[in-house]
């Protein structure tokens, strides 16, 4: 593959502000803990080819998230590259959060949902109110992004199992301990989710589970290698995961380390990785 740059849709971006919003995650995280805008993004990947970007929810206070749909909305006025947003539901509510959807449907932007599972505990995400909130996805042409934990794996099977009709994305690899060099069971169960039709994988915030400082592509390799292998060029999207991916690596490193790890990648195979499947999952 040659190594000049892609044209890039970035799936997976982060904006917030901590004056505005709480955020209650970055209380540990004080290198992040201050506005970061679309002008600091623009800075970041001024190296890179982005022609659009995903915004995915933060993590505020859930009772601030429709305020936080709207402050987004109101930021791609400014930079016509923010093409949609992927939002905060409270899916849990089961058949009642109809109406919250109705009303984010009326968001143009609002592309799908992320109820974040990383920090529920195991019977969250098999309680009912869970699997008939994520069955009213499709009325809306919603998403649903996982962010979980590896140890989460198997349970989120059970899940993709209970909705075949809803389009998920799991992201940043399902946090394999890259730090740790832990392989299985995430492999396993990886694989398995893999191969349900319905779910695609973000090449996305790899290098924050390795090690901050001194983490090198070939950490990552065994990782990449094996999701390009079960998920295949056809459902694999790339995401910078930025800011949060500053933590352990700039724009341009991302970007330069996921066309490191696909050296024999074709052309066409390339541009859907970092353009075309995120242009059509997220129709942007």
């Amino acid at each position: 593959m040659s190594r000049h740059a892609p044209i890039i849709v970035d799936a997976h971006v982060h904006l917030w502000n901590p004056e505005r919003f709480r955020y209650a995650w970055l209380d540990d995280l004080p290198a992040l803990r201050r506005p970061m805008l679309p002008a600091e993004l623009v800075k970041a990947s001024q190296s890179a080819d982005v022609r659009k970007f995903v915004f995915v929810e933060c993590g505020c206070e859930s009772s601030q998230s429709l305020g936080e749909v709207d402050w987004v909305s109101s930021l791609a006025e400014a930079e016509p590259r923010l093409k949609g947003i992927v939002v905060r539901a409270a899916l849990e509510r089961g058949k009642s959060v109809r109406e919250e959807l109705e009303i984010l449907a009326r968001r143009p932007l609002v592309k799908g949902v992320r109820r974040n599972l990383q920090g529920e505990a195991d019977d969250f995400l098999k309680q009912p109110g869970l699997i008939e909130g994520l069955k009213i996805l499709p009325e809306f042409g919603f998403t649903f992004d996982l962010c979980v934990r590896a140890e989460q794996m198997s349970m989120v099977m059970q899940l993709v199992r209970s909705v075949p009709d809803v389009t998920f994305i799991l992201d940043h690899f399902g946090k394999p301990a890259v730090r740790d060099s832990a392989y299985e069971p995430w492999a396993r169960d990886f694989g398995a989710l893999a191969e349900a039709p319905n779910v695609f994988c973000k090449i996305s915030g790899l290098s924050t589970e390795s090690r901050w400082t001194d983490w090198q592509p070939a950490d990552l390799a065994p990782y990449f290698n094996h999701a390009v292998a079960c998920f295949g060029a056809d459902r694999v999207i790339f995401g910078s995961d930025w800011p949060v991916a500053t933590l352990a690596t700039s724009y341009d490193r991302w970007v330069e380390t996921v066309l490191e790890l696909v050296p024999k990648a074709t052309e066409r195979e390339r541009s859907q990785l970092f353009q075309t499947n995120a242009e059509r999952i997220y129709r942007v």
